[in-house]
């Protein structure tokens, strides 16, 4: 087994922060929802921004490990 293969499956290994943090983050967002219903559209925003930025770091790591794997 070479080292770009190995490399490569430590680079996917940050899909699994990506993941639990967006799980995290719906959690306490319907927490914050359940508390102040009013306050919805705003937490929402807030959320799926958290959210998008969590899949860009997975992303990120997705395309490491391509390119790593390559060389």
């Amino acid at each position: 087994m070479s080292f770009g293969v190995l490399a490569a499956g430590i680079a996917v290994l940050s899909g699994i922060g990506a993941g639990a943090g967006i799980g995290i983050a719906a959690g306490k967002a319907i927490e914050a929802v359940a508390r102040q219903p009013e306050a919805q559209p705003r937490i929402m925003t807030f959320f799926l921004l958290g959210a998008a930025l969590a899949e860009t770091t997975a992303i990120y790591g997705l395309v490491m490990a391509f390119i790593v794997m390559n060389k």
